[in-house]
């Protein structure tokens, strides 16, 4: 079984990403990024779906970077509980978790893990690349030992979901974007067209994970609540988005991606308008080295069906 870390601004999907994680993978812990709601109701969020997936103490997390690395002051990056909820759970304000989070940085605990086991612990990030990047910048010797990263982030020559010309992850701290992309580390990216394209969970989906009657599709549910009207009212799509699941569900079976290529990928750091835009070159127009491989086709079926077979393994 492929050991991991992942790396998470948990909050809606990247919830029942855990989920499929912990489903697939030894998840060997949880880092934490400053991303999609509070810093320490993310916190909250990931212990709380570690409870729900019943390993409760069994996978620790930990809190690193609680803004992007050129926040300048006491400054914050944009949220987005208008999009999962004011507590980042679709407002179903679950009780607080038994477990705790561990007192060692998550920068720290990336770089000692991966050296304790090289070659062996691949990253799983569906978040901004804050602690990705500050790991690789503290000590840079890691990069060899880490055998692949998975990336929920960026578009390919698609429109974005935070604005026009970006994804949330790259746009909230595209600097580490960069730096993680330009690491030499192999690198998968599932960017957010994919997610439109193949993760939509529409109505009739609801209704048939809500008629699994497990604990986890109950979970699904309600986590749902606020997205589900935000995707219809906002981004015109007729159901739920789920971009974290899929980039989990691509790494536990790259099957499923049934068409990706090779090709040089950078982001925009500034710009008015296309601050975190990720230049996808597919054509080779920069006469630059291609770096990351790109997910283009995903299985749609094949993706629903694990996403049920992990809600239906939770009771």
């Amino acid at each position: 079984m492929k050991r991991v870390i992942i790396d998470t601004d948990t909050a809606g999907d990247d919830t029942i990403a855990i989920l499929t994680a912990l489903h697939y993978f030894q998840v060997e812990g949880i880092t934490i990024t400053g991303g999609n709601v509070e810093f320490n109701q993310e916190v909250e969020n990931a212990l709380y779906t570690v409870q729900v997936a019943g390993k409760s103490g069994q996978v620790p997390v930990y809190k690193g970077i609680e803004r992007p690395m050129l926040t300048l002051g006491t400054a914050q990056h944009r949220y987005v509980d208008d999009v999962h909820g004011d507590d980042g759970m679709g407002g179903a304000h679950f009780p607080k978790a038994v477990q705790r989070p561990e007192t060692k940085h998550a920068v720290d605990y990336i770089i000692e893990t991966v050296h304790a086991n090289p070659g062996e612990i691949h990253i799983l990030a569906i978040a901004p690349l804050t602690n990705i990047a500050m790991a690789i910048q503290k000590d840079p010797t890691i990069i060899p030992l880490i055998p692949h990263i998975y990336i929920m982030g960026g578009a390919n020559n698609a429109l974005g979901n935070i604005t026009p010309a970006a994804e949330y992850n790259f746009y909230t701290d595209p600097e580490a974007a960069r730096i993680v992309l330009h690491s030499g580390i192999p690198m998968t990216m599932v960017g957010w067209e994919m997610c439109t394209r193949y993760s939509v969970m529409d109505d009739a989906d609801h209704e048939e994970i809500a008629a699994l009657g497990t604990k986890g599709s109950q979970f699904f549910i309600d986590i749902n609540k606020v997205v589900m009207q935000f995707n219809k009212e906002v981004h015109k799509l007729p159901g739920t988005t789920h971009p974290d699941t899929l980039l989990m569900a691509v790494a536990a079976n790259e099957s499923i991606m049934t068409k990706s290529g090779t090709y040089f990928v950078d982001v925009e750091a500034a710009g008015q308008y296309t601050r975190g835009y990720s230049v996808v070159d597919i054509n080779g127009r920069l006469g630059q080295t291609p770096n990351v491989r790109v997910c283009e086709d995903i299985d749609r079926e094949a993706f629903k069906q694990m996403l049920i077979d992990v809600l239906s393994a939770i009771n």
